[in-house]
């Protein structure tokens, strides 16, 4: 599958989870379960980027996973420096860190270039 795809489908499905379970993911992201208005935006921000991105054409969809990493980066930078002040549990924070960095990961393996001139996102 390509790597935008499933990074797509995955954010969908992680977005669509916070969104209707906010209760059930906010602990999971380091969160209270008073926090479920924090998961839902998260939610809905995951759920819009993934399916603008798959419905997007180039070079809209190249853009948006430009977006989509520089989203990714910041998450696992935040998550990593509420470990460092520990306001956030360092084995969540972590995780956290490690979803959002293969994130960023996933989403550059998507811009490598197959032919001159073309991209695979």
């Amino acid at each position: 599958m390509n790597p935008v795809t499933g990074l797509s489908l995955g954010r969908i499905a992680i977005g669509a989870a916070a969104l209707a379970r906010p209760a059930l993911v906010s602990p999971r992201m380091g969160q209270g379960t008073e926090a479920p208005l924090m998961t839902q935006w998260f939610g809905s921000r995951e759920v819009a980027l993934g399916l603008a991105t798959l419905v997007a054409g180039h070079p809209a969809r190249r853009n948006l996973v430009l977006i989509g990493v520089a989203v990714d980066a910041a998450d696992a930078a935040t998550a990593y420096a509420g470990v460092q002040a520990k306001a956030l549990d360092q084995k969540i924070g972590m995780g956290l860190t490690a979803v959002a960095c293969f994130a960023v990961v996933q989403g550059l393996a998507g811009l490598r270039v197959r032919k001159p001139g073309t991209v695979t996102a």
